[in-house]
């Protein structure tokens, strides 16, 4: 216990300090929000800001929300979205990767340049909207799913990856008779797997959190994702969608419900896939590229 205190440092408990305060900063918003979706609507009023604790216990805003069918499909639109798009974002990313990071052919740099230029330089909404349109995309989910199919910053972060593998590992496959695709999947990938997790967890943030284009490429209200409802019931406050589960509820439950806790409700349901996904990412995040893959 005494060598224990001897190594915890004050620059150490500055630091753990900081760090808890920052967690707290960030725990307490979201367990207010749940304290407030479990709270029973007629004593929600008495919750503060602080609070994390809900007063009484009740489930029926989250049997509004799913008894709807509108927020049902959504979170079945988000989800379609979000694992077609990651998937094919890190596919077409990983092997862009490869091709720039570890082949040479006539022209790689004028590419590479052109890559960066339109990174620094992105087209504006107006032409994409335009070419969308021509293309015949309008009100379907591939205008979402294609819209930066292969983000350039994070490719070239791949490409960091790539370019991390020793040549002596790549010589070994290509003298044992492998190909590009067998070296891509077999090596580059395998080795790459703390980069790919990190750019899937970018990607799949964005498709899930993505509602600005859907607003403006989707009109059918029936292929809406999750963000563009909870953006009409949080920040627009139109309420008359959300409550079309009334023929399941008695006429005294409706009267009751506090639209607060309803927002507060649609908000977690937003929240808790990322925070269930997100464990599953951060062991990577610690490990090497290398991790067992040259031995000295």
């Amino acid at each position: 216990m005494r060598r224990f205190v001897k190594r915890f440092t004050w620059s150490q408990f500055i630091i753990c300090t900081v760090l808890l305060v920052l967690s707290f900063m960030v725990l307490v918003p979201i367990l207010n929000l749940l304290a407030m979706s479990l709270s029973d609507p007629l004593q929600v009023h008495k919750l503060s800001g602080l609070d994390i604790i809900p007063k009484g216990f009740s489930f029926i805003n989250y049997e509004v929300l799913f008894s709807n069918p509108l927020i049902v499909r959504s979170i079945f639109n988000s989800l379609f979205l979000t694992i077609v798009g990651t998937a094919l974002n890190l596919f077409l990313t990983a092997l862009a990767a490869y091709v720039l990071a570890r082949t040479d052919f006539v022209g790689k740099r004028v590419v590479i340049l052109f890559l960066i230029v339109i990174m620094v330089f992105e087209p504006g909404l107006i032409p994409e909207y335009l070419l969308v349109k021509d293309l015949g995309l309008l009100d379907t989910y591939a205008s979402l799913i294609l819209y930066k199919t292969i983000n350039i910053f994070y490719l070239f972060i791949l490409m960091r990856f790539f370019e991390e593998v020793p040549d002596g590992i790549l010589e070994a496959a290509r003298i044992d008779g492998a190909g590009h695709f067998r070296i891509f999947t077999r090596i580059m990938l395998p080795l790459s797997k703390p980069g790919l997790a990190t750019l899937g967890l970018f990607y799949g943030v964005y498709h899930w959190n993505e509602y600005f284009r859907a607003t403006i490429y989707l009109t059918d209200p029936n292929k809406w994702p999750l963000q563009v409802v909870i953006r009409q019931f949080v920040v627009e406050r139109d309420n008359t969608t959300l409550l079309g589960a009334q023929n399941l509820l008695s006429y005294e439950q409706v009267q009751a419900l506090d639209f607060g806790s309803l927002q507060a409700g649609t908000i977690i349901i937003s929240i808790v896939p990322l925070l269930v996904f997100y464990p599953f990412i951060l062991k990577y995040y610690a490990k090497g590229a290398l991790e067992g893959g040259v031995k000295d």
